[in-house]
Order: C-alpha cells, then sequence, then structure tokens
C-alpha cells in the first residue's frame, strides 16, 4: 500500500496563509504574513491599511523607466559613500503602511532610516521615486500623502504616459515642486550633487542624463557631503 507523502511545514503554513489580495484591509503584521507565504508574488504594497498588488510590468512604460532612474542613482551612490540606493525594496512605516517603492536613495549612517534585523528598511529614506503611468496614479494620491506624513524629504513621480516628471520636496511639512533651472536641470536639496535632466530623460537620452549627473559629483557641494558623511562613519 502506498503511503502519501507528508506535507512539509512549509507547505501546511501556506496552506494556512489566506491570500494576498487587491483591495485587502489588513495590518502590517497580517500583510507580512500572508506576502511571505505567496512567493510567485513580487511586489505588494500596504498603504492606508489597503492592499495594492500591481499589475504585471511591461517594458515600455514601466520597465525600461525604472531601469534607466535606477542606473542614475546608481551613478550618484557610485561617487557618494555614504549614500545607499535600493530598488523595490520593502520600508517599513507604521501600523498600516508598507511600501515598497521602485526606488530609494537613503543615507546610511545617521540618516532618518535604518537597517532592521531582518533586512527591511524601518523608518522613511531621504528620497523615494516611483514610476506612475499618470497624474491619476495612487502614487500621486495615497502614497504622496503617506511619504509627506512619514517625513520622506524629496519624492520623485515619472508620469511614463503624461511624458512628464513630478519632483517634491518636504519643506515645513508640506510638499512643494521642486523648480528646475531654466535648462530643465533638477538640483536635489538632500543630496548634493544629484542633479536630473528632466528634458533628457524624457526624450530617452540617458548617455546625456549621466553626463549631468557626472558633473554633479564634481562639485564643491558634493565633496562637503561626502566628507560630512565619512565624517558620520568614523
Amino acid at each position: 500500500m502506498s503511503v502519501s507523502p507528508h506535507p512539509s511545514a512549509r507547505a501546511m503554513r501556506r496552506v494556512d496563509v489566506p491570500a494576498l489580495e487587491n483591495g485587502d484591509r489588513l495590518t502590517r503584521p497580517e500583510f507580512e504574513r500572508r506576502y511571505a507565504a505567496m512567493s510567485q508574488i513580487k511586489k505588494a504594497e500596504l498603504i492606508e491599511g489597503v492592499v495594492y498588488v500591481p499589475s504585471p510590468v511591461r517594458y515600455e512604460g514601466h520597465g525600461r523607466q525604472h531601469s534607466e532612474l535606477a542606473t542614475w542613482l546608481g551613478v550618484y551612490v557610485a561617487s557618494t559613500p555614504g549614500a545607499g540606493v535600493a530598488d523595490n525594496a520593502t520600508v517599513r512605516l507604521d501600523f498600516d503602511n508598507e511600501p515598497q517603492p521602485d526606488l530609494l536613495l537613503r543615507i546610511i549612517e545617521g540618516g532618518q532610516s535604518q537597517v532592521g534585523s531582518d533586512g527591511y528598511v524601518e523608518g522613511p529614506p531621504e528620497l523615494i521615486a516611483e514610476i506612475a503611468s499618470s497624474s491619476v496614479a495612487y502614487d500621486l494620491h495615497q502614497k504622496l500623502e503617506v511619504y509627506r506624513r512619514h517625513g520622506v524629504q524629496e519624492y520623485i513621480v515619472w508620469r511614463t504616459q503624461d511624458q512628464a516628471t513630478d519632483w517634491f520636496v518636504l519643506r515645513e511639512g508640506r510638499y512643494e515642486r521642486l523648480t528646475p533651472n531654466e535648462s530643465g536641470l533638477y538640483q536635489s536639496e538632500n543630496f548634493p550633487g544629484l542633479w536630473l535632466d528632466a528634458p533628457a530623460l524624457l526624450q530617452g537620452d540617458l548617455a546625456k542624463v549621466l553626463r549631468q549627473q557626472t558633473d554633479g559629483v564634481a562639485t564643491p557641494e558634493h565633496d562637503a557631503f561626502v566628507a560630512l558623511t565619512r565624517a558620520k562613519r568614523n
């Protein structure tokens, strides 16, 4: 007589855990429990207690743009010891909010966030960047409010359908739009030397975006920032 193999404890736990569904209202611990049990889901967020599970990602409209922003931030970090970039890292903000931003930039030592013993970011990173389809996306509504309330100092949204970028800076508890210079160049207020050529980005000219970023990290302001972050680590 054949005997069915006894299911592993891990498999039994997964059967017992309810599925993570778009629109569920959950606490953060329950959200993490369900998310951990569903290995097939690569991205899910908890925003104001509501679960958001994005649709599959297209190359054009998200994937390519995401990669180009990641490359831009990576070039900055390569020249900026003390700053760290992460792609799709979960961020624990409070009991009802656990976003998984497309990209984040944080000060490693002495910044607003820390990495917990289990590897998750806890607290608000200094800068978050998201790829959104248009101005009606939740990135510019529910998430914007959550990031503002928790003190994310700068928030970038690339609206791919609108062919536009938004760069918000937190000033006295409110988000205000950062004004680019006459050439369309954004210059970060919290990360000296972080420059973004928005017209070149929207035109798909990544080479120009990176040339401008290379100029940004060659400034005295960037040198002073690197010296400051180095002093915090020592």
